[in-house]
């Protein structure tokens, strides 16, 4: 027989708290936080010191469940009748696992059908957290889960079902939303519902039926890959427009004119934004670094003096968490090398503009109780030490700004490319990594080495989405295929003739003269005796006669066909151990 109980508590006295007696108990009073006057009974600790004994406001449940395990749940409830309620649904429930009717995995995930749906998805939150998940991935399922709970009506994990959520994805379909888009949603919410299973909460997952959309067929955004003469244009323009657009008038008559006057500091900054921006470019294209992961790439990751240079990736910073070693091409290891020997030097300089700093030991905060004491450095003036000319190994390569995409769409319209092709596919950034993947391609590259350096865990993903086939040499590749000559005039070689049938001996008219009539299948017989029996002294093979049609007609034989044995062992055509049993009709081709 279960019962129901307030839990206690011991907690340290509260400081200036005072120990009272009433009716031979022990109380402690206190003013709380708020202001309000506070009691409660006192007891002893283990250490011999007083402790308060702190009672719960609400009713815990105690009972023995179907299997047989004593049970402690909190009701929830402050009146004893209600709480005493639960209880007996508990106990109710218990019965029906030592009748078999529930299995103790059923009766446990009922007992979270009541809890608020946000308390399991910050339970799951710190799941993802604890499994080292980004902060942005987190933040997205927050979002993804949250309009689902809004826009479903799931407030708990009973409400959860597939037909809510089928309604809520075609209602999104109809208002536009992209099929990549409503997968996103469905696996938030799938892997969610695949937690709660794990987890005892659910017994099956209401969402694993749910059928994702064709991304192929609704593809919202295709990016195209840049040639090679865009990539020139774009490096120019990037590294010169920063500085063009600090010197461009831009309204007036004189509109779109470089005539403004720049100062030397200024035009230095300019120049140096630029040539970061172009080397922002040239290292997504030439690595397949997505936006995130070079943002994240620090001067300890860079090995550029190694036999191959190469950079180092974090698996914290990479999509699939797993983290590479990424070669580097020998002319952007070098260009790295000067940019970080140009950012080293930058913060020296910046070092050594910094005014000395005077340190006076006779100088004391007020209260200070060494204030006026004369110490042995009295008058000493300590510098602050130049910064060492090499980097420190966090230091952040590039500063990728965060409107890089805006940044990239006003270099290629100053470079004349257009945003968007005659089929709809578009240049942003992750367009760069298009690039490269497109490129592996055009040069030749294997595609499974093509995969490696894209770091893809499938193929077709390298050689289908990333890679750009209107940038193919396709015609190149045509002329990579052996030459096949056909041979013709008198200084082609004998081998050559046999094996394509264009001698003029009787052998060349072998096809020819078989042809079968028009409409009347003949077969090829009356071989006679063995061509290699039918030798002559010279060791040339004997004529053999052919009829035109079946043996037993009495059509007038051909011509004689010479070397036919030695034309069947060298020839194109398939050996064959008689021409006896070769039928041709006037269909064959």
């Amino acid at each position: 027989m279960g019962t129901v109980f307030k839990k206690t508590a011991t907690k340290p006295l509260p400081a200036g708290a005072k120990i009272l007696v009433r009716k031979g108990q022990r109380l402690a009073e206190w003013l709380d936080a708020k202001g309000k006057r506070r009691t409660a009974p006192l007891t002893v600790g283990k250490g011999g010191a007083d402790r308060l004994v702190i009672t719960a406001r609400t009713y815990t449940a105690k009972f023995r469940d179907g299997s047989g395990i004593v049970r402690e749940v909190a009701t929830g409830c402050r009146d004893e009748s209600a709480a005493r309620s639960l209880l007996t649904e508990l106990e109710r429930r218990a019965e029906k696992v030592r009748g078999k009717i529930l299995t103790p995995n059923e009766d446990a995930a009922v007992g979270h059908q009541d809890t608020a749906l946000a308390d399991h998805l910050a339970v799951y939150l710190v799941k993802l957290e604890n499994e080292g998940t980004s902060p942005i991935h987190r933040a997205n399922v927050r979002r993804a889960m949250e309009r689902l709970a809004a826009d479903c009506q799931f407030k708990r994990l009973f409400d959860l079902g597939r037909e809510a959520l089928e309604r809520w994805l075609v209602a999104q379909e109809k208002a536009g939303m992209g099929a990549r888009t409503r997968n996103t949603y469905r696996a938030a919410a799938v892997a969610f519902c695949n937690w709660c299973v794990e987890t005892g909460r659910l017994t099956g997952n209401p969402f694993a039926k749910v059928a994702k959309a064709a991304e192929d067929v609704d593809q919202r955004r295709q990016r195209r890959a840049l040639a090679e003469g865009e990539l020139h244009r774009l490096l120019d323009v990037a590294h010169r427009r920063p500085l063009l657009d600090a010197m461009t008038i831009r309204r007036g008559k004189r509109q779109g004119e470089a005539v403004a006057v720049l100062r030397e500091e200024t035009r230095r900054r300019l120049e140096w934004l630029g040539h970061e921006r172009a080397l922002i470019y040239k290292t997504l294209v030439l690595t397949g670094l997505r936006k995130g992961e070079l943002a994240s790439l620090t001067a300890g990751q860079l090995a550029l003096d190694g036999d191959p240079p190469f950079l180092v990736l974090d698996a914290a910073d990479e999509k699939n968490r797993e983290g590479s070693t990424i070669p580097l091409r020998t002319d952007l290891a070098a260009d790295l090398r000067q940019w970080l020997a140009d950012k080293a030097k930058a913060a020296q300089e910046a070092a050594r503009d910094v005014p000395a700093v005077a340190f006076d030991p006779n100088h004391r905060k007020p209260g200070d109780r060494r204030q006026g004491e004369a110490g042995g450095l009295a008058g000493h003036v300590v510098r602050l030490p130049a910064v060492a000319p090499t980097l420190p190994p966090d230091t952040p390569i590039f500063t990728v700004p965060a409107g890089l995409v805006r940044i990239l769409d006003r270099d290629l319209n100053l470079a004349g490319i257009p945003k968007r092709d005659e089929r709809g596919r578009t240049v942003d950034v992750h367009a760069l990594r298009h690039t490269f993947g497109t490129l592996l391609s055009k040069g030749g590259v294997t595609p499974r080495t093509a995969q490696a350096a894209m770091r893809h865990s499938d193929v077709n993903l390298t050689m289908n989405t990333y890679t750009d086939p209107k940038l193919l040499d396709v015609a190149g590749a045509m002329e990579a295929l052996p030459a096949l000559p056909l041979g013709t005039g008198p200084q082609r070689s004998a081998v050559a003739a046999r094996a394509t049938g264009t001698d003029d001996s009787a052998a060349g008219q072998f096809a020819p003269e078989f042809a079968p009539a028009t409409g009347k299948p003949c077969i090829l017989g009356s071989i006679l005796d063995k061509v290699t029996g039918a030798a002559d002294e010279t060791g040339e093979p004997a004529a053999v006669a052919v009829s035109a049609c079946p043996v037993k007609g009495k059509s007038p034989l051909t011509r004689a066909v010479n070397g036919l044995h030695s034309e069947r062992e060298t020839g194109l055509g398939p050996a064959t151990s008689s021409l006896g049993r070769w039928t041709a009709t006037t269909e064959s081709g």
